[in-house]
């Protein structure tokens, strides 16, 4: 029978965006407690520095969980899982779905892709994926840094979230932090994406494994392991200004040399703990706020785009040389 091979079937672009979206969410679902965990241990310097808390609530990844579950009940795991999964559908099918065609288009449908056009296509692909989906990370932010214990609600609801803010901000409150989720994005692109199609190429063309999800997964980790050394900072400060109450920072500048001032150099490294499993020299790093969720969003997106077994001729990360 004439036709195409199982592995000369390209996917659509429809199966890109509703793949890489559907992947995202998959991840996020699995990995959100964690990413929650994060984010108190991010703020928690910044409430302690204004003098409402003595000692520090959280320590650690587990105990940091154990008290969220053990004051706030288990729930409080998955504050801001709608907003989440909003960000995701919109964020991972613009960043990862449309990688590839920017790619194409900077390359001029050349085979072979040079670091130049890997790295502009990350950095657009990210700062397009910021733009369209902001609001909804402002509103999962401040959900995941909402204690249930404190006096009243700040929202009562995702979407009273965002009329609240609307109506309270303006509609650049829906869109605040931007700055930083850009150049946080720009950063992630540029080194986990990037990092992860070398890594992956220099492992098949070295034979030292195969196209599958062991090489997947160990160029998505080294991929990670990367980001987190240089994105975190940057995480940090995007983190505190969204969460942030009007007139509590001047600019994303202003949050930045506070936490400086305050808590010093460490504190741009907290929460890094959480979601990678990596070792490194006695500690834990991790990739980004999801680095865990990359690796299964990747996966999950092979799988998701080619439910049939063919194979894709996009990776399961943000590369088009599989």
């Amino acid at each position: 029978m004439v036709g195409f091979k199982p592995t000369d079937v390209p996917p659509t672009a429809a199966v890109k965006f509703v793949g890489a979206g559907t992947a995202a969410c998959i991840a996020d679902i699995i990995t959100f407690p964690l990413d929650t965990a994060k984010v108190r241990l991010q703020i928690q310097g910044e409430t302690k520095a204004a003098g409402s808390m003595k000692t520090a609530q959280y320590k650690g990844v587990f105990g940091t969980i154990a008290t969220m579950v053990k004051t706030e009940g288990p729930r409080s795991l998955y504050n801001g899982l709608v907003a989440g999964l909003q960000r995701q559908m919109s964020f991972a099918s613009v960043r990862i779905g449309l990688y590839d065609s920017v790619k194409q288009f900077y390359t001029k449908g050349a085979e072979h892709a040079g670091i130049g056009s890997r790295l502009l296509a990350g950095c657009t692909t990210g700062a397009m994926a910021v733009a369209v989906a902001q609001p909804t990370d402002v509103v999962k932010v401040r959900f995941q840094a909402q204690a249930r214990t404190e006096g009243g609600r700040r929202y009562q609801g995702t979407l009273d979230a965002y009329k609240t803010i609307a109506r309270e901000e303006g509609l650049r409150g829906l869109w605040k932090g931007m700055s930083p989720n850009v150049a946080r994005n720009a950063i992630v692109n540029c080194t986990e994406l990037v990092t992860y199609d070398l890594i992956k190429d220099l492992l098949l063309r070295s034979n030292l494994m195969t196209d599958n999800l062991p090489c997947h997964f160990t160029s998505a980790f080294g991929a990670g392991f990367c980001t987190t050394l240089i994105a975190s900072p940057v995480d940090v400060v995007k983190t505190r200004y969204m969460n942030s109450a009007p007139g509590q920072y001047s600019s994303a500048v202003s949050c930045a040399l506070t936490m400086l001032r305050t808590e010093g150099p460490l504190a741009c490294y907290k929460g890094r703990r959480l979601e990678q499993g990596l070792v490194w020299r006695g500690r834990e790093v991790r990739p980004c706020p999801s680095g865990l969720g990359r690796e299964v969003s990747f996966t999950a997106f092979l799988q998701l785009a080619h439910p049939t077994g063919h194979r894709v001729l996009i990776s399961a990360g943000p590369s088009a040389e599989m």
